[in-house]
């Protein structure tokens, strides 16, 4: 069945959008800062996200390789990521404004 999937996703060529939209999910979970996050925006492996409260930027910012780390993480466990699209693949800079 999760074969069958891919290959609709892949056929409709939904991946790019799905794949952003998985990116998104895993900032909420790695990050915990769903809450103060206003803007999210991801093209070429920057994921740039734009915060309400300079404290948590500031905290984040710290830990800009670990969050890196476990947002790619929780995209190589994720079925519906598509690992091999050329135009939206992991995550490789974080970018907090």
């Amino acid at each position: 069945m999760g074969e069958v999937i891919s290959l609709y996703i892949r056929e409709m060529k939904l991946s790019s959008g799905l794949n952003t939209r998985r990116i998104f999910s895993a900032w909420d979970e790695a990050s915990g800062a769903a809450s103060f996050t206003l803007k999210k925006f991801f093209r070429d492996g920057k994921l740039y996200i734009t915060l309400n409260s300079s404290v948590v930027r500031n905290q984040l910012s710290f830990q800009k390789d670990a969050l890196i780390e476990k947002m790619n993480g929780i995209l190589s466990e994720d079925e519906l990521f598509t690992k091999d699209d050329a135009r939206v693949s992991f995550v490789k800079e974080l970018i907090l404004k």
